[in-house]
């Protein structure tokens, strides 16, 4: 069996170092950047190239969610608009916000899989507070307010799904009150738990039946004042699988990020110790990738469970259409959100 873990190589393409490394670690999947997909054609071949390493059809992940994060980007690739453009769309106007949240979604969808990826990091639910860090979650939210999340976040899980790229929902059980940004800080959040179930719980129980998962690196003082979510068996096992109902796939977030600490052994051991299904390495060195391979299992039990079921639910056939009329489309339909 594959172990439990995501990984990526440093370069456009794997060294034979790293091949062997993949071969003999066996990850569940592997997650492209934008070093990584200069064209379509090369992010396939690399795609390919990589599930080679292992023998199997492994999952290939992306984060593209248009706007900051796209790691598929101009000149080769479509611009495609921030997450809030839809938001602001869905105050003037929240029927064709639906359809043009939708629209992009597939569009998206059928980007990423054209290029070999079977999953793309996206929706982002999170609810935005007012204090809140604008790096890190600013226009990457698709709404304020938890019912437009919710509605917004549904649209986009079709929407991918029908583009051909299993949706992540992402980053549970919310990321919105994070007031330093988690790449380089550990983001404490002191909201009651009353707070947070009304307000930052509320778009993931909504959308719990999503294949996917992802946890956030964040404090939640009311629940574990000692441990950020993903190394939490409370948030875990009693928020996110328990109050929020999620029983999707769990993957971490990358644990390269700074809100860690200590060795990423540990890290990905204590991860996949407190219930994450499956510890996401990204950017690591060649060392660090050993290390992380040392210290995950292979995927059995419910994290197996969750994995098969997951990939399973993608979609055999892409809704195609003409991409031309549909790139047209959503600019008109997203014109009055540009210069609201």
């Amino acid at each position: 069996m594959p172990r439990a873990l995501i990984l990526d190589c440093e370069g456009a393409r794997p060294t034979a170092d790293e091949k062997a490394l993949f071969r003999d670690a066996d990850p569940w999947g592997f997650i492209l950047f934008a070093r990584h997909c200069p064209s379509s054609e090369e992010a396939r071949a690399l795609s390919t190239e990589l599930r080679d390493c292992v023998g199997r059809d492994a999952p290939i992940l992306i984060d593209q969610e248009g706007g900051r994060v796209a790691r598929m980007k101009p000149p080769a690739f479509p611009e495609h608009p921030a997450p809030a453009v839809f938001g602001r769309l869905f105050k003037l106007d929240p029927a064709k916000a639906l359809e043009a949240a939708h629209l992009n979604a597939r569009l998206i969808g059928r980007l990423v899989s054209d290029a070999g990826v079977s999953i793309d990091c996206a929706p982002m639910l999170d609810v935005p507070q007012v204090d809140s860090d604008r790096t890190v979650i600013g226009d990457r939210a698709l709404a304020t307010h938890p019912d437009q999340i919710i509605a917004l976040g549904r649209a986009v899980i079709d929407g991918l799904m029908e583009g051909g790229a299993l949706p992540v929902i992402k980053h549970m059980p919310g990321h919105g009150r994070a007031t330093v940004d988690s790449h380089y800080d550990l983001p404490r959040v002191v909201a009651s738990k009353r707070d947070l179930r009304n307000v930052d719980f509320a778009p993931f129980k909504a959308l719990a039946a999503a294949p996917i998962g992802m946890t956030a690196h964040i404090v939640y003082e009311a629940f574990d004042a000692e441990r950020c979510g993903t190394m939490s068996p409370t948030i875990i096992n009693d928020v996110i699988r328990g109050e929020i109902g999620f029983d999707g796939l769990l993957l971490s977030d990358d644990l390269k990020m700074q809100a860690l600490g200590g060795p990423v052994g540990a890290r990905v051991s204590d991860c996949l110790a407190a219930g994450v299904d499956i510890a996401c390495c990204c950017n690591f060195s060649l060392a660090e990738k050993a290390e992380a391979a040392a210290h995950a299992v292979e995927l059995s039990g419910l994290s197996l469970a969750r994995a098969e079921r997951a990939l399973a639910a993608r979609p055999t056939t892409i809704l195609r259409s003409d991409t031309a009329k549909d790139y047209e489309r959503l600019a008109g339909l997203i014109r009055p959100a540009l210069v609201a």
